[in-house]
């Protein structure tokens, strides 16, 4: 019964459907990582080589992009809800892949700013792709795909920003070509082999009402423990939002760090990251269960952040980092515990209304976190605390902590559904 429940989880290994949407977070961050080092200076070369005004247009595209993922993500998950991930998550594949294209040869910076907005829109997809893995994972082993999800994220953005600038040291537009070729790939893969996921009859009709960014987070406060899991999920990615903003910045500033250094700290993190939501996940979940790997992972980011800030070399700096890695437990656990708040037909709007949280976190949280630096280090205000915004992102965390707390524990499976489970593995 439960092969039948979960058919992509059938058989010992990974199948076909969760490998390729495995591929489909990671060439999507790997995409956006790759045009990271080349997207400001395309952008000072349409504005004439002025500093000022590239500064100021590639924070209208930052906060475009958010924008555009937060409006689009409950969308496409109420789409996938209604027409299934298949569609979707091809018709996004193929989209970004030619959006990329766009971006490539556009001759004017109007042009390329409609590429950052379409960008924002296609690669909302991850919502239905949670979607996915919650149709086709048992309830308790949902925290480990998840997991696995993550660790995509952390390899598309270690090996992103790298290829971009071996790339970019050629020719700006490069980038951009080679990411639209693998959306483009990613397409042609998932169109032979990624099967349909959400059945017929557990479909939900589409109405336009329940997209509405706004209307899409109600479904959060459906239930208390909703409510609770969506506030913590938008803490965690707030407080994430300091890493992008300053980290490049403040290592630079407080460790004189160059380029290199900074590239093998990422490269580092991202590592740590992957090991952590690649490989652990699975076994500390099935040991403890998601409220405790929850909590686990929102104290080791607590304690991170809070050592980054406060770190007075380098290599303290760098002994944060596997105290960080564990802060992977934290989001795989939450987004487990939320799938089992919801029918299986409401798993493409919950992902979506997830997905806006990340969206508000990306308007919000790279301003905050870049204006909290900017007065901390300003020597007119003589505070020289360069890292408060890694403290701001710490309490956030103990914020989150306390939410988590009262959290209702998962029940865990009885010998009869774990013998199930065991078996659609």
């Amino acid at each position: 019964m439960t092969e039948a429940r979960y058919p992509g989880g059938a058989g010992r290994g990974r199948s076909p459907a969760f490998i390729f949407i495995f591929l489909t977070v990671l060439l999507d961050m790997l995409s956006i990582g790759i045009i990271i080092p080349v997207l400001p200076k395309l952008i000072l070369h349409f504005t004439g080589g002025e500093f000022n005004r590239a500064a100021e247009m590639l924070g209208i595209f930052m906060s475009v992009w958010a924008l555009m993922q937060f409006i689009a993500s409950p969308v496409i998950g109420a789409l996938s809800d209604r027409f299934g991930r298949r569609p979707v998550i091809l018709a996004s594949n193929l989209g970004l892949g030619l959006d990329y294209l766009l971006m490539a040869l556009a001759p004017a910076l109007w042009v390329l700013f409609v590429g950052r907005v379409l960008a924002g829109i296609f690669s909302a997809t991850v919502s239905a792709a949670q979607a996915y893995i919650a149709d086709i994972t048992p309830p308790e082993k949902r925290a480990a795909s998840f997991g696995m999800l993550g660790a995509a994220f952390g390899l598309g953005f270690v090996l992103g920003p790298a290829v971009g600038g071996i790339l970019g040291h050629y020719d700006l537009r490069l980038p951009f070509f080679a990411a639209a070729a693998m959306s483009l790939a990613n397409f042609l893969y998932g169109f032979f082999v990624l099967p349909e996921s959400l059945k017929p009859e557990l479909r939900a009709p589409f109405r336009p009402r329940s997209v509405n960014p706004a209307t899409t987070l109600a479904l959060l406060r459906r239930t208390p423990e909703l409510g609770r899991l969506g506030f913590i999920t938008f803490i965690i990615m707030l407080a994430h939002q300091v890493l992008p903003a300053c980290a490049v910045l403040y290592m630079g500033l407080r460790y004189g760090w160059q380029e290199r250094e900074v590239g093998f700290l990422l490269a580092g993190v991202g590592v740590a990251g992957m090991i952590v939501q690649g490989g652990l996940v699975r076994p500390v979940v099935k040991a403890i269960g998601e409220k405790k790997a929850m909590l686990l992972g929102l104290t080791a980011g607590a304690m991170g952040f809070a050592l980054y800030g406060w770190a007075p070399t380098g290599a303290v700096f760098m002994m944060g980092v596997p105290v960080m890695a564990l802060w992977g437990f934290a989001q795989p656990s939450v987004t487990a515990l939320m799938t089992k708040e919801v029918s299986a037909e409401e798993q493409g709007r919950l992902q979506g209304a997830s997905a806006s949280l990340g969206g508000l976190s990306g308007m919000i949280g790279p301003w905050a976190f870049a204006y909290a630096f900017a007065y901390a280090v300003d020597p007119v205000n003589g505070l020289n605390l360069p890292g408060l915004p890694f403290f701001a992102a710490s309490v956030l965390m103990v914020l989150g902590l306390a939410a988590g707390l009262g959290v209702r524990a998962s029940l865990r499976p009885g010998p009869e559904l774990a013998g199930s489970a065991e078996r659609v593995e």
